[in-house]
């Protein structure tokens, strides 16, 4: 049985396999051929609020054939206390695939090994597969081949979007760099697991971004870390994506924001307007990456 529990497990031919699907589901919306989850029920499973990854998803199963239910851990016995193994156990016997957004990376692990149907980290404290999948996407339709491209990530380096853009590199092969102040580089337990010579990580904002292909970023502040804002708008206050770092880029290169944004604190309002179809192309994109993983989960 097939999961999609991070990028870092994920092999370099299924990313490949999934982006050609989500390619194609995207050029082929609304006139689908096949609709592999007919007469399946999927569950979403959500601990942190959303906008994209839910109606993504939600859309997504329904134009595959299927049913949803959403289930927010407040409106479950999660909410109350439940174990992650026995919300499992019961709703893999009623349900053909879960989708899950929570805190620990452990849960979606524990779930996908006890329920016995389909699971996809749809967010978690660790990692976001399919937000990076999407984005990778969105730059092979700009830009072409991904292998000799160049990007940069500015801000909070040791959140769960980062992360997943190492293992994108690392499995991909293209140049990554991430520029943040020190504390909030990657974990160098992960950047110790990495055999690409190509993934820098810097306090270096300017440099990161010269002759970058893209340019990205994300929230500043992490749900879950909403009282440790303050202290993170202060330390991360230089790594901002303004005018003056996007003429340090090659010309065309892409700014994009996984969303929500912040206008003023890790993108400016000038910037992110002058960007926005990028980055709305990049939020609709959520769906056809979500429609190829789910295909892919029951082929």
């Amino acid at each position: 049985m097939k999961h999609l529990l991070s990028l870092e497990s994920l092999p370099r031919q299924d990313i490949e396999l999934l982006l050609q699907s989500a390619h194609r589901m995207k050029a082929e919306r609304g006139r689908h051929s096949a609709h592999p989850l007919r007469h399946q029920c999927w569950g979403l499973i959500f601990s942190k609020s959303s906008t994209r990854t839910r109606v993504s998803f939600e859309v997504g199963i329904r134009e595959l054939g299927g049913d949803v239910m959403f289930l927010s851990a407040n409106d479950i016995q999660l909410g109350r206390g439940e174990p992650i193994s026995d919300t499992a156990r019961v709703l893999g016997r009623m349900l053909h695939g879960a989708v899950i957004r929570t805190f620990a990376q452990s849960d979606v692990e524990d779930f996908a090994r006890l329920s016995g149907i389909p699971t996809i980290n749809a967010l978690t404290d660790a990692e976001h597969p399919c937000q990076i999948l999407a984005d990778l996407q969105t730059i092979e339709e700009r830009l072409g081949d991904l292998s000799e491209r160049v990007v940069t990530f500015v801000g909070d380096g040791a959140c769960n979007v980062p992360v997943s853009w190492i293992w994108a590199a690392e499995h991909l092969g293209f140049e990554l760099r991430i520029a943040a102040p020190k504390s909030f580089q990657p974990d160098p337990a992960i950047l110790a697991r990495l055999t690409s010579k190509k993934i820098h990580v810097t306090e270096e904002l300017e440099a990161a971004a010269a002759g970058a292909d893209v340019l990205y970023t994300d929230v500043w502040v992490s749900m879950g870390r909403e009282e440790e804002a303050a202290f993170r708008q202060a330390q991360l206050a230089h790594y901002q994506i303004h005018p003056k770092l996007v003429s340090l880029a090659k010309p065309g290169a892409l700014v994009m924001h996984c969303l929500p944004a912040y206008r003023g604190k890790e993108i400016t309002a000038e910037v992110f307007e002058a960007h926005a179809e990028t980055i709305f192309s990049q939020a609709e994109n959520r769906l056809h990456a979500q429609k190829a993983i789910l295909s892919w989960l029951v082929s």
